[in-house]
């Protein structure tokens, strides 16, 4: 049997079994470590002798630690009570317009995003900071939780990322670079979702009442309330991109000031100190499994010569590029139907990545290829977070809101969908929109 062929049966494995709820890091390992039995002729002996430097040579990477520090400066941010000052800032000024609170929500989790690093982190915080509000005005069940579930997954799509730290690390990439290259699309998002707010209350203004206006003496002290906030977020990106601080310092300091700002203005104690602590730890621990599985199905797979032929293949086809590209995205699409956005950057990136290096964009250069295909891919696994059957943004905003029915959340959010199938389109066509930022700013 070709290494090809086992290849995708290791794939189809894998999906097996996870379809039997195995958990997604064990799920990688074991087929992996079936594939590389298989590939030395069913001898244990190779794989014993990989599984000693396996675990010390993916965890001794000294980029890795920027993930526990981004999780726990999320986590002092949504155990610090920050969130309710984002949203307070930002419905002051846009939250007397028609459908103004549901775009308070979805700028606030764009700010939110800027100092938590995680999607589901985001929904949760947010959901239960804006649901109140939404509920009090008289929000659609669908408005309120299709806004606030889209707008979760602005919680990787803004910088710091840890998806994107996990394909620097899998690319040799630069984490500044790519983080530099989030922003702009990141944004695109954001108002994307506020224009579909705005549409869909201008088709049904009952939907999205308009709240009560603040004076503006009012809206401009929220303000100061949210400038260390965003002080921190230049700190760690202009620290990162600037070369004045690497990631993991820089991750630090955001960390460290994110803490102090969440005793000083949110009034955290020792108990959501301990809870911030044991939250990064369990959040780590898991980010770390799916790592070292990932690492095993890789080494299975590498022995297939699977991702070299199939880069390969592809380049020998004769498929345009753009076709290509579009269909490796439909697979992500299609993938985020069973898995996680995390499980698919560490399945896919082994694979697709060659096969995009190799291709031809527009005459780009290959570095300028690496930052665009992983703000795509970016792109594109987070809208798993909001599609069914998983949809996780979806589940936990539903769980929330106990009076919205699970049907009525996922037609709301297929509006925010639609954005995202433009903005990516858009994003595919013209790569300066992930690229301009890093140019302009001498990468």
């Amino acid at each position: 049997m070709s290494g090809m062929a086992i290849g995708l049966i290791m794939f189809a494995i894998l999906l097996l079994i996870l379809a039997m709820r195995v958990q997604i890091g064990v799920a990688m390992f074991i087929v992996g470590a079936g594939g590389f039995v298989v590939m030395n002729d069913f001898s244990w002996l190779p794989l014993l002798n990989s599984l000693k430097n396996l675990a010390y040579a993916r965890f001794s990477n000294y980029d890795l630690a920027v993930i526990p520090l981004f999780m726990l400066m999320g986590q002092f941010a949504t155990n610090g009570g920050l969130s309710r000052a984002l949203f307070t800032c930002v419905n002051n000024f846009v939250g007397h317009f028609r459908g103004g609170v549901a775009m308070a929500a979805v700028g606030a989790c764009a700010a939110f995003g800027a100092i938590c690093g995680s999607s589901l982190a985001t929904a949760a915080t947010m959901g239960q900071v804006a649901l109140p509000e939404l509920k009090r005005y008289k929000y659609s069940g669908s408005l309120a939780t299709g806004a606030l579930a889209a707008g979760g997954t602005l919680g990787i799509m803004i910088p710091p990322s840890v998806p994107l730290v996990i394909y620097a690390v899998l690319t040799q990439e630069s984490i500044g670079k790519l983080f530099m290259a989030a922003i702009i699309p990141g944004m695109l998002a954001m108002f994307g979702y506020m224009l579909v707010i705005r549409i869909v209350v201008a088709i049904n203004p009952a939907a999205g009442p308009a709240g009560a206006r603040v004076p503006l003496a009012t809206s401009l002290r929220s303000l100061l309330g949210v400038f260390p906030i965003l002080m921190v977020f230049l700190v760690v990106i202009v620290g990162i991109y600037g070369g004045w601080a690497n990631p993991t310092e820089a991750a630090s300091i955001g960390a460290a000031a994110c803490g102090i700002l969440a005793v000083i203005t949110g009034g955290m104690r020792t108990e959501g100190i301990i809870k911030s602590l044991v939250g990064t730890a369990q959040a780590t621990a898991m980010i770390f499994l799916v790592l070292l599985g990932a690492d095993m199905l890789n080494s299975g797979l590498a022995i297939t010569q699977m991702p070299a032929e199939l880069a390969l293949w592809v380049s020998n086809s004769g498929m345009p590029p753009l076709s290509v590209i579009f269909a490796i995205l439909l697979v992500y699409i299609l993938l985020g139907c069973v898995m996680d956005s995390l499980a698919m950057i560490l399945l896919t990136i082994p694979i697709f990545y060659p096969i995009v290096i190799g291709l031809d964009f527009w005459g780009m250069s290959v570095p300028d290829k690496s930052l665009w295909f992983g703000i795509l891919a970016l792109m594109v696994v987070e809208i798993g977070l909001v599609h069914p059957p998983v949809g996780m943004n979806i589940y936990i905003i539903n769980r929330i809101a106990k009076d919205v029915p699970i049907m009525e959340t996922f037609r709301g959010v297929i509006p925010f969908l639609l954005s995202d199938l433009m903005r990516i389109i858009l994003l595919v066509f013209f790569p300066i929109i992930s690229l301009y930022l890093v140019h302009t700013f001498g990468g």
